[in-house]
């Protein structure tokens, strides 16, 4: 039960549930339910009509309601992100089969949802309060997280919470020699560049990255794939940084594709960047790090949440986050940027150990089998 499946897929939780049910499909039946249009592999469910006009958050409990309703003969229930949440639990009340989570986030951590939902963010708070207090297993994707769902929830028992990272498919994060959709939007794979790749949302740091690159080396290019602002506010306040920038550094200083690339489009800006940012400032896993670094792109990164489970010694460069002190946070992604960039030695050292990390560590058959051994716990039996 998910809100995002392809084609509509805009976030990490979504290429989590798309390669995860590729996997598991291969070792039992796997119904999905998502929200949006129909979909030829999966059931697909619009919030009812009456809810039209309602807020997001009425109409999420919407679809929750009518996944429920369709959840006849499941054995087991298995829910990705607050969306989709409160189907999976009323799916297993009704059912009487056990509910099991998968905590890519948590609405505790993100109180900058506020902007976005309103009221609403009280409602989605709620649904994941309530589901994870009944769910009979949850799986969180870092031991960060884990630590994070306990430290919200303290009433959940410690035993219930089983670490099964996020995965990474390395046949097709991979280095690449295509460069046209560089080339298409104005980007030289000749010249240095660091690479955001994200949604606009506040625990992405991008503000903190844009201010980060006025301290960039003056030959160093920034390139943001940046779309879908949570806000109105929000992407407002980008668009006045990026004006800001450019009138400092230069009006090729950034470039900024604000469309949603195709996936073997983001791989060749993966494999062209000189290094990889990600300033977020709440992630539970990242799983674009782990994208950057199986395509042999060096990755500086914040050392929130799970990142340091990924981007490891040797792997890539970690610069620590405080929000008391944000100034000092954009001096230092500036300098390891700056660092990379200036020694090719470094950022092929980290790339090409990056890479092996992520194929020997992260690939998703593993991912799925770990994922079944929860289920078998969460029903209470074992498989041969």
């Amino acid at each position: 039960m998910t809100r995002e499946w392809p084609p509509d897929i805009y976030g990490g939780a979504g290429v989590h549930v798309e390669h995860l049910v590729t996997q598991l499909r291969r070792m039992a039946e796997v119904e999905v339910m998502c929200f949006g249009q129909p979909r030829a592999d999966a059931l697909a469910l619009d919030p009812p009509q009456e809810l039209a006009e309602a807020n997001f958050a009425l109409q999420t409990l919407g679809v929750d309601l009518l996944m429920a309703d369709a959840s006849g003969g499941l054995d087991v229930m298995h829910s990705h992100t607050w969306y989709a949440n409160m189907g999976g639990h009323l799916a297993g009340l009704l059912q009487g089969a056990p509910h099991v989570i998968t905590a890519h986030s948590l609405e505790p951590r993100r109180p900058w949802k506020e902007e976005q939902l309103g009221g609403g963010y009280r409602i989605s708070s709620w649904v994941e309060r309530a589901a994870y207090r009944e769910a009979a297993a949850i799986i969180a994707v870092s031991a960060g997280m884990r630590d994070d769902v306990l430290d919200c929830y303290p009433f959940v028992d410690p035993a219930r919470v089983h670490v099964v990272h996020n995965g990474i498919d390395t046949d097709f994060y991979r280095p690449t020699a295509d460069t046209d959709a560089l080339l298409a939007h104005g980007v030289d794979p000749a010249e240095p560049f660091a690479l955001f790749v994200g949604r606009i949302t506040r625990q992405k740091g991008l503000p903190h990255l844009l201010r980060a690159a006025e301290q960039f080396a003056p030959e160093v290019r920034l390139v943001l794939c940046a779309s879908s602002p949570d806000t109105p506010e929000l992407g407002q306040e980008v668009t006045d940084q990026v004006a800001a920038l450019r009138a400092a550094r230069g009006a090729d200083s950034v470039v900024w594709i604000e469309e949603q690339l195709s996936r073997p489009e983001v791989v060749q800006f993966y494999t062209a960047a000189d290094v990889f940012v990600c300033p977020s400032v709440y992630e539970p896993q990242g799983i674009v790090n782990l994208e950057a670094m199986a395509c042999e792109t060096a990755v500086v990164a914040s050392d929130v949440g799970g990142i340091p489970e990924v981007v490891t010694p040797g792997t890539g460069l970690l610069v620590h986050y405080d929000e008391s002190d944000p100034a000092a946070f954009e001096t230092a992604l500036a300098t390891e940027v700056n660092r990379v960039v200036a020694d090719p030695d470094l950022a092929q050292s980290l790339g090409v150990a990056g890479r092996r990390r992520a194929v020997d560590d992260f690939g998703w058959e593993a991912i799925a089998r770990r994922t079944m051994d929860v289920y078998d716990i969460a029903l209470g039996t074992d498989r041969p």
